[in-house]
């Protein structure tokens, strides 16, 4: 995979309360990803990006909801999140990234 593939597949960590109970708890990190990324081109990312080993990797799309407007019914487009577990002693500190 190419370096410039490699910051397209990451958009951003994914902050929430159950992303937060998931990283205490199993060793997993949330990440917003591209729609069309697959498990394993986000596997080579976050290793390449952060410096750790990656164990598994899940991957689900969360469709867009449907919104009210004046114009009538519009929709928020649909995004791909990814739950990265870690190896055991792994860990990614986000404020340190270079």
């Amino acid at each position: 995979m190419n370096q410039e593939r490699v910051f397209q597949v990451l958009v951003g960590p994914h902050v929430s309360e159950k992303a937060a109970v998931v990283a205490d708890s199993s060793n997993q990190y949330v990440f917003k990803v591209a729609v069309d990324a697959t498990k394993l081109e986000v596997k080579k990312s976050v290793e390449q990006l952060f410096k750790v080993k990656v164990d598994s990797v899940q991957t689900l799309k969360v469709k867009g909801k449907v919104k009210r407007n004046k114009f009538g019914f519009s929709s928020k487009p649909t995004w791909k999140k990814a739950y990265v577990r870690l190896e055991q002693g792994q860990e990614i500190d986000f404020a340190s990234v270079e």
